[in-house]
């Protein structure tokens, strides 16, 4: 997969790059600051999802990059398996993500107070969406750095 010769991979990548560490950040807010919940209930969403999507194009367009050169197979051993493992901590954050999104209430930005929900399971949907922004932001240094070792040496 090309674009005006370009192979894919690499531009898609910066999107995983960009959005998946704003995902992570959103999450950790999302479960840590309650009062900032109405504010970054959609965001956080929206993050997932992209960073859950653009990770899946990557993979795609690497394993496409990789059956056009194949000599390239050795150098990004590595980089591949880290890219794998992005992409499926990418997509079960996505799901965390939509679960907190359901599961937590909080405070509303209406001086009334209307449109503020109870939370719902608490502090084990707060636990879970952390370690998974963690293992979202780990993943992706670690596929991040595989990959720049594999291009850059």
């Amino acid at each position: 997969m090309e674009l005006n010769g370009v192979p894919l991979h690499p531009l898609i990548v910066h999107a995983v790059v960009v959005l998946g560490p704003l995902a992570a950040l959103t999450g950790l807010a999302y479960a840590f600051v309650p009062r900032w919940r109405w504010l970054l209930r959609w965001p956080l969403v929206v993050l997932a999802v992209v960073t859950a999507v653009a990770s899946v194009l990557a993979a795609s367009a690497g394993e496409a990059l990789l059956e056009a050169r194949p000599e390239l197979e050795q150098l990004v051993e590595e980089h591949e398996e880290s890219g794998e493992l992005l992409r499926t901590v990418s997509l079960v954050y996505a799901a965390l993500s939509l679960l907190a999104a359901y599961a937590l209430g909080g405070a509303s930005a209406l001086a009334s107070g209307r449109g503020a929900r109870e939370t719902r399971f608490g502090v084990p949907v707060m636990v879970v969406l952390a370690v998974g922004a963690v293992a979202l932001m780990v993943t992706l240094y670690l596929a991040g750095d595989s990959g720049a070792r594999a291009v850059w040496g």
